[in-house]
């Protein structure tokens, strides 16, 4: 019994504390850094961590809409088909910049999904 406490113990010391949500503030200053390089902004960790801060809001947002679609309420946008959407790093990049500083404490995906609702509201 007191090795299998042990173990758990051991288990739980070495698991990752959940990663907290990035907010705008973080990423354009990240962002902002990664300009900054030029092309060695190639090599670093931070473009990919961008880069999967926004793919993981647009996943979520999508799936989001399909939850909601699937339980029958009524859709908080109205998306394009995947691919048409037409929502590139500088369009992302527009808008995060156009937050206030004080709204810059704001989670990535709550910005995002902001700025899906305001561009594909439901007509």
């Amino acid at each position: 019994m007191r090795i299998g406490l042990r173990m758990l113990v051991l288990a739980g010391a070495l698991l990752p504390v959940a990663a907290q949500a990035m907010t705008v503030e973080t990423f354009l200053a990240k962002a902002k850094a990664l300009q900054a390089k030029g092309p060695f902004a190639l090599a670093s960790s931070d473009l990919a961590l961008l880069r999967d801060e926004v793919k993981d809001a647009g996943t979520a947002y999508r799936a989001q809409i399909e939850a909601d679609r699937l339980a029958g309420k009524k859709p908080r946008a109205c998306l394009p088909p995947v691919g048409y959407a037409k929502i590139d790093s500088k369009v992302v990049m527009a808008e995060f910049e156009a937050l206030p500083p004080a709204k810059r404490k704001v989670s990535v995906q709550s910005a995002f999904y902001a700025m899906m609702d305001r561009r594909f509201p439901c007509k």
